[in-house]
């Protein structure tokens, strides 16, 4: 079925040809295979490349796939593709089969960077963290609001068996199931998180431990743990890996009552939102009910550094902020530096909201985590270690996600995100303009407890269809826009606070404020189209929608290695 793009009431045909013409060129008439892997052929015909491919019926794709001597290494229906090993000639023979629609290049993915500075604690409690308090996550768990009943799917690198993740708040048993999403390809079943980043994102979004104060240490400590393991102890997967475990997800949502997914990874993008096989995999986890949370992605703080999969329209992307040590005082928190901005290449304002990223304490095994080993300074030791990133920071939303949903549990995937951004407080200075842009900060710092109770529910994914998006019958862009001087702004909104200009990045004055909320005009989430004086400069553009880099070194981050904010 040929691919169209919505464009908006009013434009003219031309026009309408125009942008379709320019942003989504169709694939060739002849080519029933739309992505080249690599330019030329192997010389050698017994080299192997790993590869997805797709179709309309996995099962048929696999048949194809088989008959053409490839090895196939993961299923993955949700996507209806499959995995496989194959040979350049057998890519050849597979090109002729009616039965595939795409094949894309099986992208390398990596979950730990490089180590920054920054200093650590020690010796202090590792069951004192600030975070739930700072969103007022606090206040709800005093209603009696936990998460109970809610299942949170953590895709990354494993689980680390321990009490506070182990048990709820009642001493019930709560991790429902493990899964490596990997073990068919690797030839090994484990769960285990010998990196440390799984363990760490858990523990912020539901560990039940109690500090000090009394209070609950994890922001839903009585939701329940669904644990998917798609990185190794390097934190090195691939994108069949990780589409995977997402398969693995939808296929058991109704097993195990998932309704919140956090995946705490980002890569650059390298097509359009739409050809992305992750996001397509994501987008049909909302599609079935499963809210997902996605990192924005540790590249900022300039613009257009969104990735994949927080380039997507419809999920809940996240950003990062910090207290600055001081969680007491928010008169000095700030964005945090590494946060990726928008807009993404299709115009669409991201994140939805920023959340504590900055030297968040969390849960992670000094023996055989090999974070902890690599970095012991921000280890306490015990099982407490500090960690920041914008992955900390969905992790922190995506326990949010389970208050609301304990609370409502008929509640959308569209209706979480716009009470998630309803109740969220912009950074404003004392004269209540924008302190960040809102492609830096969306619609400012979640808060909890009025995302809980935010009573509009009609506020995001306003004309946009996830199914259309899926049958691939049109794609979406939004109302993001660029002037000639290279300044970003969301079109229809031409205030100066609006704008992307030096004058608001990263201005360590400005503070959070409780009492500026947007009005029904600043949504941006319309699925509004470019018209002709619209268009991104080549830099933000693909020449054609499904080329793919032939290299497969490219990777996927969860936590690219930052300096403690």
């Amino acid at each position: 079925m040929k691919r169209t793009l919505v464009i908006t009431a009013g434009s003219s045909l031309a026009l309408a040809l125009a942008v379709a013409a320019v942003l989504y060129p169709g694939p060739p008439e002849d080519a029933r295979v739309g992505v080249l892997l690599w330019g030329e052929r192997s010389v050698e015909q017994s080299v192997t490349k790993s590869v997805i491919v797709q179709g309309q019926d996995a099962r048929l794709v696999a048949a194809a796939v088989e008959a053409a001597g490839g090895e196939i290494t993961h299923e993955l229906g949700v996507i209806h593709a499959v995995a496989a090993e194959l040979t350049s000639r057998q890519l050849a023979d597979l090109e002729q089969d009616p039965a595939v629609r795409r094949v894309y290049a099986n992208r390398t993915v990596e979950v730990v960077g490089k180590p920054g500075g920054g200093t650590g604690k020690s010796g202090e409690n590792f069951l004192d963290t600030d975070f739930p308090t700072l969103i007022g996550a606090d206040r709800l768990h005093a209603e009696g609001i936990t998460g109970a009943g809610v299942t949170i799917a953590v895709v990354d690198t494993g689980y680390w068996t321990d009490g506070f993740l182990d048990k709820d708040t009642l001493g019930n048993d709560r991790v429902l199931a493990k899964h490596d999403a990997r073990a068919r390809a690797k030839g090994a079943w484990s769960w285990e998180d010998h990196s440390g980043h799984g363990n760490h994102v858990a523990s912020i979004a539901l560990s039940s431990g109690v500090g000090s104060d009394g209070k609950y240490n994890g922001v839903a400590p009585d939701a329940n743990l669904l644990v998917v393991k798609a990185f190794d102890e390097n934190g090195v997967g691939t994108y069949a890996d990780v589409i995977a475990a997402i398969d693995w997800v939808v296929a058991n949502r109704a097993v195990h009552d998932v309704r919140v997914m956090n995946l705490s990874f980002s890569a650059p993008p390298s097509s359009h939102y739409w050809d992305d096989p992750i996001n397509q995999a994501v987008m049909k986890a909302w599609a079935v009910g499963i809210v997902a949370v996605a990192s924005a992605g540790n590249t900022g703080p300039d613009p257009m550094t969104i990735g994949v999969p927080g380039n997507t329209p419809y999920v809940i992307t996240v950003g990062a902020m910090t207290d600055n040590y001081t969680p007491a005082d928010g008169t000095d928190d700030v964005l945090a530096s590494f946060s990726a901005a928008g807009p993404t290449a299709e115009g669409f304002v991201k994140p939805e909201v920023v959340a504590p990223g900055g030297h968040l304490l969390g849960l992670m095994n000094p023996s055989w985590a090999k974070i902890a080993q690599e970095h012991p300074e921000f280890h306490d030791g015990w099982k407490g270690f500090r960690m920041s990133g914008t992955s900390q920071a969905a992790a922190v939303v995506s326990g949010v996600v389970a208050l609301m949903l304990q609370r409502e549990p008929f509640l959308t995937p569209d209706d979480v995100k716009c009470k998630l951004m309803r109740g969220a407080r912009p950074a404003v200075d004392d004269l209540g303009r924008l302190a960040y842009s809102v492609f830096q900060q969306g619609a400012g710092v979640v808060d909890a407890y009025d995302a809980t109770y935010a009573t509009d529910l009609t506020c995001a994914n306003r004309g946009l269809d996830v199914q259309q998006d899926l049958d691939g019958t049109a794609h979406f862009g939004g109302k993001a826009n660029q002037l000639p001087d290279g300044t970003y702004y969301i079109m229809d909104l031409t205030g100066d606070g609006y704008m992307w200009s030096d004058g608001y990045m990263w201005s360590d004055g400005y503070m959070w404020s409780d009492g500026y909320m947007w009005s029904d005009g600043y949504m941006w989430s319309d699925g509004y189209m470019w018209n002709d004086g619209y268009m991104w400069s080549d830099g933000y553009m693909w020449s054609d929608g499904y080329m793919w880099s032939d290299s497969l070194t490219e990777s996927m981050s969860v936590n690219v290695w930052v300096n403690q904010e």
